[in-house]
């Protein structure tokens, strides 16, 4: 866990807002954990994250420390297959887990996904957004998986909009 208290912090400003970027190695599938549930424990729905990384780099396993973080006590599943998975966590927040890896239009996705990010009670995580870039804000998490050895891994947190901003800078490593 040494690792998590080794992040680099930096804010900047563009023409349009500030964005806040922090750099985040991690060296277990633990670590990823512990970062996720640090930032679930700050959320009170209406927050959009965007999860970018390879398959098999650790999306879903971050995913389930966020859930820690929400107090949801069901089994955490990719939804791969089936696109969207829905939890309920504490103080009535839920969590909607989509995946669109495998999805070649967004189509009907589009109507949906507008729908629960307008929800302030819903947490919005995206795995695989480039087929519905059009519909994510621009205030959103985005969290950047690569890959650095068998479980190492380097998270790259950006955000850019008064209520992301806000909560990463509220994170404790």
């Amino acid at each position: 866990m040494t690792s998590l208290k080794n992040a680099i912090a930096l804010q900047y400003e563009t023409f349009d807002a500030i964005i806040f970027k922090m750099d985040i190695e991690v060296k277990s599938e633990d670590e990823i954990k512990i970062f996720g549930k640090s930032i679930g424990t700050l959320l009170r729905g209406g927050e959009i994250i965007e999860l970018i990384g390879d398959v098999g780099s650790g999306k879903t396993t971050l995913v389930k420390g966020i859930a820690v973080g929400l107090n949801i006590d069901e089994y955490i599943q990719s939804p791969s297959f089936t696109i969207n998975r829905v939890y309920n966590g504490r103080d009535k927040i839920i969590l909607s887990h989509y995946d669109f890896y495998r999805l070649i239009d967004a189509g009907i996705m589009t109507n949906e996904l507008q729908e629960v990010i307008g929800d302030r009670n819903t947490v919005t995580i995206i795995e695989w957004g480039g087929i519905v870039e059009d519909v994510l804000p621009s205030d959103r998490i985005t969290i950047s998986i690569n890959v650095l050895g068998e479980n190492s891994r380097k998270l790259v947190v950006s955000s850019n909009g008064a209520i992301s901003n806000k909560l990463l800078g509220r994170i404790k490593l």
